[in-house]
């Protein structure tokens, strides 16, 4: 593998010039950040810190999560209306079904679109238990990612992101069943479908060709998660439905104590899936910064996107 990330092999095309790879190539790709709501004062000064790295490479939006239960219901309102007022770049709120009546979501949706933020991402969400628990839809609340959708469009244009599954979300009964819930919240409004973290292209190439089969006809949007800390990811990915393949394993093998090669290992990684799946014709790349800039400000350099 080359420094730049790509295969080693002839620097020539065909034609005998230089490769163009996309870290020297014109800026052509949309990219999105995510962030979580600090909990603290100094994972607040982290967050302001990593989002005034990252904003100068444009992104097409920044989103903000929302707790197991609606836990950090004000942090994300709050964080979502700070991003968007002193960044000027489009913020979406994540919105989940859990904890909550129908009235109370519509409450909340509604201040949103007075506060001017007018893209939610949609989802049913965690149990209040956090991943890995049952989930029972609260009464009177809104049963599903689907529903949440067609009762968002009845209280105003939003545009509304939600989630895909390229390795199937862990309560779905089947790969079917999990892209028939995919459709339902497409036909219900969604705009983008925005994908779980994946270590394999193959996968989400599969993903998106029989979300298409289906009759999936929004973008899907791969959903990027830079990793340096294995353990933490790992835990994570059986509890989301995401595989972790062993040469992922392998690749952190006896680097417990060592953070600096964890972190060149991370981006370089990471680095080669975009690249992957930019040659196979994604244009758009959702990142899961965890509230670091480093690793994802790396690899949006090495696709070419810098800052403006």
């Amino acid at each position: 593998m080359s420094p730049d990330t790509g295969p080693i092999g002839n620097p020539l095309s065909s034609a005998g010039s230089p490769t163009e790879f996309p870290a020297r190539a014109p800026q052509r790709l949309s990219v999105s950040f995510e962030f979580s709501p600090p909990r603290t004062d100094a994972a607040e000064k982290t967050l302001w810190e990593t989002v005034k790295r990252l904003t100068p490479l444009q992104p097409s939006f920044f989103s903000v999560t929302y707790g197991a239960g609606g836990s950090t219901r004000q942090r994300t309102h709050d964080t979502v209306a700070r991003l968007k007022s002193e960044t000027g770049i489009d913020a979406a709120a994540h919105l989940t079904c859990v904890a909550a009546t129908q009235g109370e979501i519509d409450d909340i949706a509604r201040a949103y679109w007075d506060a001017g933020i007018r893209h939610i991402v949609a989802l049913r969400g965690d149990p209040p238990g956090g991943m890995g628990g049952a989930y029972t839809p609260h009464p009177g609340g809104y049963a599903n990612a689907a529903a949440l959708v067609a009762g968002l469009k009845k209280i105003g244009d939003f545009q509304i992101s939600v989630a895909g599954y390229p390795e199937k979300h862990p309560a779905s009964a089947d790969e079917k069943a999990d892209l028939d819930n995919l459709k339902a919240k497409v036909d219900a409004g969604a705009d983008r479908c925005i994908t779980q973290f994946f270590f394999e292209a193959e996968d989400f190439l599969r993903f998106r060709d029989r979300a298409a089969s289906a009759g999936v006809h929004v973008p899907i949007v791969p959903g990027i998660m830079p990793v340096s800390n294995f353990a933490a990811v790992n835990r994570i990915a059986g509890l989301c439905g995401s595989k972790v393949p062993p040469w992922f394993a392998n690749m952190f093998e006896g680097l417990d104590d060592d953070l600096e090669t964890r972190r060149m290992i991370a981006a370089t990684v990471a680095g080669d899936l975009c690249r992957r799946l930019q040659g196979e014709g994604v244009e758009q790349f959702h990142f899961y910064t965890l509230n670091r800039a480093d690793l994802t400000f790396a690899i949006c350099h090495l696709l070419g996107v810098r800052p403006q």
